[in-house]
């Protein structure tokens, strides 16, 4: 893994040493993240509720800067402020570099039809069908393992051939053993694997914005 990389998760471990047994399956997500954008993959993530929640969280963090400047290519810039004299110039100064993350729980359109015409197992699954390709990414995130609804969304993008994530507890089955890569934290209440959830990707993706904008 890229030496930057190694260093934020070292220092997630630093911090929460429980986390110590998921360091294999912590670089091993983030290296499949950094070559599925290296190729020009999407990312895609689901989960509900609280998890829900995450998957905002770590859009936020990939599509425009965490932790890093992510000024825009010099080719970009330049194309951007030859688009317009004042708004393309403005531009060009204030937008980063992104990286292609979309969320899926924040389709509310597509999901309500979807759960009312097809069933609400299927929510995200059949957003996958529409955008998924080979190489593109999943990240599912469930406590327990069990939400049928992102179970289908496994299930769908192996379908696919896109690679799979799975942020759960210590147990996490069946969604543990569907997916690619499965970082299953050391907790079992739910409240206490959210906690567990949030460092874990905030390292994810710092390794991962490292990589591209160090």
């Amino acid at each position: 893994m890229h030496e930057v990389s190694q260093a934020h998760i070292a220092d997630l471990l630093d911090a929460y040493p429980a986390l110590e047994g998921n360091k294999v399956s912590i670089e091993l997500a983030s290296e499949l993240l950094i070559r599925c954008f290296d190729r020009g993959g999407r990312l895609y993530i689901c989960g509900n509720g609280g998890s829900a929640a995450d998957c905002a969280h770590i859009t936020g963090e990939l599509v425009k800067g965490y932790r890093l400047k992510r000024p825009l290519p010099k080719a970009m810039a330049d194309a951007l402020a030859a688009s317009d004299p004042v708004l393309g110039q403005e531009m060009a100064c204030r937008l980063q570099g992104g990286l292609g993350a979309i969320d899926l729980t924040a389709q509310s359109a597509v999901i309500t039809a979807t759960a009312n015409d097809l069933g609400a197992d299927y929510i995200y699954a059949q957003q996958l069908m529409a955008y998924g390709r080979p190489g593109d990414a999943l990240i599912c995130i469930s406590t327990s393992g069990t939400a049928r609804n992102v179970n289908c969304a496994l299930a769908a993008a192996k379908a696919l051939g896109m690679v799979t994530i799975v942020f759960s507890g210590r147990g996490g089955q069946p969604a543990v053993d569907m997916a690619d890569v499965a970082i299953r934290v050391p907790a079992d209440m739910t409240y206490q694997i959210q906690e567990y959830h949030l460092p874990v990707y905030h390292a994810v993706c710092a390794a991962v914005e490292a990589h591209f904008f160090k």
